[in-house]
């Protein structure tokens, strides 16, 4: 629903309307528009995380990781559900809903874990992270596709290869 409509075009009544359930079933789980917008990003963060380190748990740690996470970023931006531009959008309502940053800290400690397999200079990890989102918002955005080569090239001059030893 975000990707079609927005975060404007959720409410208990459209909700209830998409999963074909009365609206009194959406404000029994969600009490506010709030609670469940707060649920969902919570939810896309938990997943997106975990892709992360899935990528990153499957590749012995002499294997560079890039490639794999470049072609996921592709994967992302390439989707025409619009399930990434929904998450930016949830993303951004944080900037004003304090209550919803919880969510978005937990992708951004999962990206900084995932960064501290190639570096411990916390500059650099805090770097990746910022880079990561903007680099995808950035794809969404842009006139043209954006490929694994593309986010593959981004990624090779911010996390250095092989990972100096610490």
């Amino acid at each position: 629903m975000v990707a079609r409509d927005g975060v404007s075009g959720v409410t208990h009544r459209t909700v209830a309307r998409e999963a074909d359930v009365p609206t009194t079933a959406s404000t029994y789980y969600f009490a506010s528009i709030d609670d469940l917008l707060c649920d969902a990003l919570s939810t896309c963060m938990r997943e997106d995380a975990e892709k992360l380190r899935v990528i990153a748990d499957s590749l012995p740690d002499d294997v560079d990781c890039r490639p794999a996470i470049a072609a996921m970023m592709a994967d992302l931006v390439a989707k025409p559900d619009g399930h990434l531009l929904a998450e930016y959008e949830l993303f951004l309502l944080a900037a004003r809903r304090p209550e919803l940053r919880e969510s978005t800290e937990l992708w951004a400690a999962a990206a900084a874990e995932f960064a501290r397999r190639f570096t411990t200079d916390p500059v650099r990890v805090d770097l990746f992270v910022s880079a990561f989102d903007g680099l995808l918002l950035r794809a969404l955005l842009a006139n043209r596709e954006y490929t694994a080569a593309d986010f593959e090239a981004a990624l090779r001059i911010l996390l250095p290869w092989p990972a100096p030893e610490a």
